[in-house]
């Protein structure tokens, strides 16, 4: 049994996210302790607590979603033995590459909480508040989604995540991403929906926070991973600090190519998908992606008890 362990990336937040865990493993609680020194701000507490506006700011959520799968890796590696320079693969979606970056040893925790800030903060500055959108086309494939954004005529909009068969993101000027929704259906989607983001992530409009985070990663410490990293932009697999640094800067302006990734996964013989941190997002992805694969989840005490059992 291959395992390659996952790590969720925006959207997957949520009011309580990690509390449980920490109370019930001082591993968890240590871990959230040393993000909110990092950072100099008790987010342990805005996990906790929320508000969920607060919490869906994305200087917020990014580092927060970080420090619940971190915080569950370590549970996982105290209590049920796990090491992570065993599995065949780690991997990410979007923000979550840095937590399997962080994972497998190959940036710190305090400097991965650091670098997340700096990219959520880079993220939202880059375009004014109101004038970029994402949106997510169901049941159309990624030549249906590239014909109907070819369909529309001005601005920026470009295809941001491939997250599974009939799932692809679109990102770009609020304007032609609005009209590219309403005339989806006529290139196959079912469905086209706005999504609940503050700006275009993985489009060119993010280019002013690519220049930003290539300053941040050039001064931070990168390391070769314990394991291999199959890369948000390119689905393969990358070990090299060089290279993972110059991916990750490629990052904030590509597509996240999740289906492309998950089948690489799997046709190198993964067949265990290991959604660390919160929610299960992933995990619904990977079923639709690689029929067949057993996908486990491991954000709350239950999981680490049933994964270690």
């Amino acid at each position: 049994m291959a395992k390659a362990f996952i790590f969720p990336g925006q959207g997957s937040q949520a009011v309580g996210m990690g509390v449980a865990l920490a109370e019930a493993f001082p591993a968890a609680r240590e871990v959230f302790a040393e993000v909110d020194d990092a950072l100099g701000q008790k987010l342990s507490l805005l996990m906790r607590d929320g508000p969920m506006e607060e919490l869906t700011l994305t200087a917020n959520t990014q580092p927060a979603l970080m420090a619940h799968s971190i915080a569950a890796m370590r549970v996982l590696q105290n209590e049920a033995g796990v090491d992570i320079a065993q599995a065949k693969f780690v991997a990410g979606h979007s923000l979550g590459e840095y937590s399997a970056l962080c994972a497998a040893g190959a940036i710190s925790l305090s400097d991965t909480a650091k670098l997340l800030r700096i990219r959520g903060e880079a993220m939202q500055a880059a375009v004014p508040v109101g004038e970029g959108a994402m949106a997510a086309l169901i049941g159309v494939d990624l030549d249906g989604a590239q014909k109907a954004i070819d369909a529309v005529e001005g601005g920026v909009c470009e295809i941001a995540n491939d997250n599974a068969p009939g799932q692809v993101v679109i990102s770009g000027d609020k304007a032609r991403v609005e009209a590219v929704c309403a005339g989806a259906k006529a290139f196959g989607a079912k469905m086209a929906k706005l999504l609940p983001v503050s700006a275009p992530f993985h489009s060119s409009l993010m280019a002013p926070a690519a220049e930003r985070m290539a300053e941040a990663l050039g001064r931070a410490d990168i390391k070769a991973p314990a394991t291999t990293l199959i890369a948000n932009v390119t689905a393969d697999a990358v070990s090299g600090p060089d290279e993972i640094r110059a991916l990750l800067v490629k990052q904030v302006t590509g597509r996240v190519r999740w289906t492309e990734s998950v089948t690489k996964m799997a046709g190198e013989g993964c067949d265990t998908f290991v959604e660390v941190g919160s929610g299960k997002v992933l995990s619904g992805l990977v079923k639709r992606i690689a029929k067949g694969a057993t996908t486990i989840n491991v954000g709350e005490p239950a999981d680490v008890e049933a994964f270690a059992g």
